[in-house]
């Protein structure tokens, strides 16, 4: 056991807490709905990015590299000034979802670079230019462009094209669990030497809106070089900085009288250090050294290609602090990351893919954010302070008073989006249960606690509205975390984890069950599911053309969630046989789904076209015949995601199992030969059940194979390129409705045209995808080979075919035989720069022709995936599968 998973230990069994401080602040607080006290409820209008230097904020805090305890009470995190833009850069400038013209995003390059699991060592780079930032360019361009034209970036704009820019590297290395080492590194990339402001930044979170707390917090200068930091819950915790900076002062206290024309209540105000800095203004710093925000300031002139380091140290045990052992501590720090990646990524020989994926884990790493939102609180307003709007009543989530949620949580983006979002977070642990088996396993039993799921049994989705509904992943999620860490322990599962899950995943599936069935006929409307643009409509608003939508993907999504509650029961009966009845629901439940979806309340109306051999959704409306809707997107791929193998060994010795096995078999045949091969076992004697038999898999497996469909070079499209040529139109309520293939961004505003599901490559689905196959692979072996291409006379294995589409989603960010990433477009400067090329960027989905990255910029959560695809599908034992994948391509 290599000395981090020793730190893991620890921290688990409670001896030392090494995850207490980590990066835990947001990089966008401005613009979240915890923050909007509007009437309408127009958040990003609410708190502006230049709001944001004068505001204290009431539920979270946000830094450019920032660090915080796991309450974030104390905070630490860097501003800079080049001595030419109108405000201090500490945090990230990006446009609101109403400014972009594919709505918001972030106008910065940073990238994340390392990270261990207990954050004891984490570097990242942020590009900071040395003209002035182009904040109304910005805006000004990207007002310009249409849905049809692509966003506006940062790089766009020709600021880097000299290379008249700063590389900061920030580095936090942890000599114990609250003895920490923060190390800036700028580099002068320019031509000429350039002046740069430095400022490491610590701060209190302002708690004291509640009345909560007797006493304040307090920063006091303690030296020329040493600030103490006092709480009286936490103590002292002493900064030590290198060199001599200027320490300055203020409290974390809003000036009101900038943002709102009212007078202030206090004296020195959040943005005194910005003020001094930019324009000399003294008149909100504390001249007596002490507050709630201080800053050390650094003033250099560095020259052309020379760099300069700030370096400070956080103790909080007194006593002197040396910084002479920095450097030390750093590098023994980066040694031990080595040696932990060395043993996680042991099977990787290709030196480019072990960069990419370690890029990818530390980016997830940096996406833990500590999220603090009680919407009792939010909606009522603070004790004593002013009362919120009574529109708030009965606005958004007004309908989760019970949902108290203070925690570390694995964000999707900390930018763009800096809320939990429940799908996004399940995909997540996948990858992180490599890393850290124990916080995988703890987010996922976060989101099925009392204090988040409704009493209801509803998953809350994200913040912009709870209610919506993200597709029912939790189970599988929980499975497999459960299965990779059993199989990191040696075989032995953690059946407690398991079955805490098990019991609030069954009320989930139950809520599913009594509110997306309208019909009681096991066909589901679950609306939205994260799919935003991919129907004619917004799913989550049939209603409005007095019509009803029975969903392929809803009801797949259901039938999926049947057979993992059913793996999960027959995991639990190794332990405890009485699971087996819990089993039985789920087999009956999977049943009967299936059944529906090929006889819609016993009409002879299915969700299967024998004509297209492939899903669609069925529009019900009113006195109308109901109506397929033939759009070829995933909705029609998903039903390959309701799949599970299982060994005829875990039930073997299950009576009642069987018993209800055999009265299905027997008494209900034909429902029983939809959906299973179960009399004929497999490889392993394995016996299978899945939404589809031999015909039908084969049928959408040849439209997924299909580069005229589904299959880029990059991966699976989420809409057919059949649609390029062939739009499917319908005309609702008088108004014409058209789906056509996108493989970029949207160019529709249906949910802000924020994302596009009608083309692009998205890694969770291709990810869902390799999955199914693997699984069925399990079952049939060698067995059912594919033809490919059609009528070639060429045949491949299932596992062939998930291992090819797992390369083409990794090549993605890997270098062509022309040394470009696919993932950059056409953009020279990140192809070929030395202080570009190596930096990856894991983008929310991606080009469906030529796989450029699309949407937010740093969303490694579920795009981290390709860790996971890179882990599994490059050991060194796959040379046979290499040979094969050639004859494939070929």
């Amino acid at each position: 056991m290599n000395i981090e998973r020793l730190r893991l230990k620890e921290d688990s069994d409670r001896i030392k807490h090494w995850k207490k401080w980590g990066p835990y602040l947001t990089e966008r607080q401005w613009g979240t709905v915890r923050e909007d006290y509007s009437i309408d409820g127009a958040a990003w209008e609410n708190v502006t990015h230049d709001d944001a230097k004068s505001k204290a904020y009431r539920w979270g805090e946000e830094g450019i590299g920032g660090f915080s305890d796991y309450k974030q009470k104390l905070c630490m995190a860097w501003g800079f000034w080049n001595g030419k833009d109108s405000m201090i850069k500490e945090r990230l400038f990006g446009l609101t979802g109403n400014q972009g013209n594919h709505g918001e995003d972030v106008k910065e390059l940073y990238y994340y670079l390392d990270s261990t699991p207990t954050h004891s060592y984490m570097k990242m780079l942020y590009k900071y230019p040395q003209s002035t930032f182009p904040y109304k360019e910005l805006l000004e361009e990207n007002a310009k462009r249409g849905k049809l034209e692509p966003e506006y970036e940062i790089i766009d704009t020709g600021i880097f094209d000299d290379d008249a820019y700063f590389d900061i590297f920030i580095e936090y290395a942890k000599e114990d669990h609250e003895d920490i080492v923060a190390k800036a590194t700028i580099h002068n990339r320019g031509k000429e030497a350039a002046d740069i402001w430095v400022m490491p930044t610590i701060w209190f979170r302002k708690t004291w809106f509640t009345g909560d707390e007797p006493f304040l917090p307090k920063l006091s200068k303690k030296s020329e070089n040493q600030i103490l930091a006092f709480s009286p819950k936490s103590g002292n915790y002493h900064f030590h900085f290198g060199g001599e900076p200027e320490l300055l002062f203020c409290d974390n206290e809003t000036n009101r009288e900038k943002l709102y024309k009212i007078g202030n209540q206090k004296k020195y105000l959040k943005d005194a250090i910005n003020d001094y800095v930019v324009e000399g203004s003294t008149d909100h710093l504390n001249p007596s050294h002490f507050g709630t925000k201080a800053a050390a300031l650094y003033k250099y002139t560095i020259p052309a290609g020379d760099s300069q380091e700030v370096v400070f140290r956080m103790r909080h045990k007194g006593g002197d602090i040396s910084l002479e052992e920095c450097d030390e501590i750093l590098q023994k720090r980066i040694h031990d990351a080595d040696e932990f990646y060395l043993d996680l990524q042991g099977h990787v020989i290709d030196e480019e893919l072990r960069s990419i994926q370690r890029q990818a884990y530390a980016g997830m790493m940096w996406g833990k954010q500590f999220y603090y939102y009680n919407v009792e609180r939010w909606l009522e307003g603070d004790p004593g302070r002013y009362v919120p709007p009574i529109e708030r009543k009965k606005g958004r989530n007004h309908n989760w008073k019970h949902l108290q949620n203070y925690d570390i949580i694995s964000m999707p983006d900390k930018w763009e989006y800096p809320w939990y979002a429940a799908w996004d977070l399940a995909f997540h642990c996948v990858p992180i249960a490599r890393m850290d088996p124990v916080f995988a396993k703890e987010q996922l039993l976060l989101l099925l606690t009392e204090w988040y799921m409704h009493p209801n049994g509803q998953i809350p989705a994200y913040e912009w509205n709870f209610n919506d509904v993200n597709p029912p992943i939790h189970a599988y999620a929980i499975n497999r975390v459960y299965q990779i860490d059993k199989k990191m322990n040696g075989g032995k599962g953690d059946y407690e984890f398991l079955e805490k899950a098990l019991h609030k995943l069954m009320l989930n599936f139950t809520w599913w069950v009594n509110q997306k069935d309208s019909d009681g006929q096991n066909i589901f409307e679950g609306g939205f599911l994260g799919l935003d643009n991919v129907s004619l409509f917004d799913r989550s608003h049939v209603d409005q053309f007095g019509a009803r939508l029975e969903q392929a993907d809803a009801t797949s999504w259901m039938a999926m969630f049947s057979l993992n509650l059913l793996r999960i029961s027959l995991d639990l009966c190794e332990q405890n046989q009485v699971y087996q009845y819990t089993a039985t629901k789920f087999l009956e439940h999977f049943l009967y789904i299936a059944g529906a979806m090929n006889n819609i309340s016993g009409d002879n109306i299915s969700l299967w076209d024998d004509k297209d051999n492939f899903f669609y959704d069925v529009l019900h409306i009113d006195d109308k015949s109901p109506k397929r809707m033939r759009v070829k997107s995933i909705v029609g791929i998903i039903p390959l995601f309701a799949v599970e193998p299982i060994k005829e060994e875990m039930y073997e010795n299950l009576t009642e199992f069987k018993k209800r096995l055999d009265f299905f078999l027997k008494e209900k045949p034909k429902l029983a030969s939809l959906v299973s091969n179960w009399i004929e076992p497999g490889k392993d004697k394995r016996h299978l059940f899945s939404l589809l038999r031999g015909h039908r898999m084969k049928s959408l497996l040849n439209k997924v194979l299909d580069p005229n469909e589904f299959l880029s070079d990059y991966g699976v499209r989420s809409v057919s390129k059949y649609h390029k040529d062939h739009p499917y139109s319908m005309k609702l309520n008088g108004v014409e409705h058209t789906v056509q293939y996108t493989p970029g961004e949207s160019d529709t505003r249906m949910f802000g045209g924020n994302s596009n599901w009608r083309g692009p490559i998205w890694f969770p689905i291709n990810w869902l995808i390799m999955e199914s196959l693997k699984k069925f692979n399990y079952y049939y072996g060698g067995d059912f080979p594919i033809e490919y291409p059609t009528g070639s006379g060429k045949f491949v294995t299932l596992d062939i075919i998930a291992k090819e589409l797992s390369m083409r989603n990794i090549e993605i960010f890997k270098r062509n035989e022309d040394g470009i990433r696919p993932v950059f477009g056409d953009n020279a400067k990140m192809q070929h720069d030395p202080h570009f090329r190596d930096y990856i960027l894991f983008y929310e989905y991606f080009h469906g022709d030529n796989g450029k990255g699309l949407g937010a910029s740093h969303q490694t959560g579920w795009t981290g995936l390709v860790a996971e695809m890179i882990h599994k599908y490059f050991p060194r034992e796959e040379k046979i599968h290499d040979e094969a994948i050639t004859l494939f391509r070929s």
